[in-house]
């Protein structure tokens, strides 16, 4: 059975890769940030410091039972 030793070398290319691929992870996660000139109807985010993207917020649903909308009818 043959087995391959890593060089320090090997070890410290893989390192790195592994250190800057975890780096552009994090900087890739979307942020959320505040846009004073939307207002606050708007949601947005930015992806690493390059792209920003906005929606509109979706105003809540109101619940209501069975019941309630019964007696209101009647």
């Amino acid at each position: 059975m043959t087995f391959f030793r890593l060089s320090l070398k090997a070890l410290a290319i893989t390192f790195t890769a592994v250190a800057v691929a975890g780096a552009a992870l994090l900087l890739a996660r979307p942020q959320p940030i505040e846009s004073a000139v939307l207002g606050g109807n708007w949601e947005c985010t930015q992806t690493a410091y390059v792209l920003t993207t906005c929606a509109l917020r979706a105003a809540p649903a109101i619940e209501t039972s069975r019941k309630d909308a019964v007696r209101t009818r009647g």
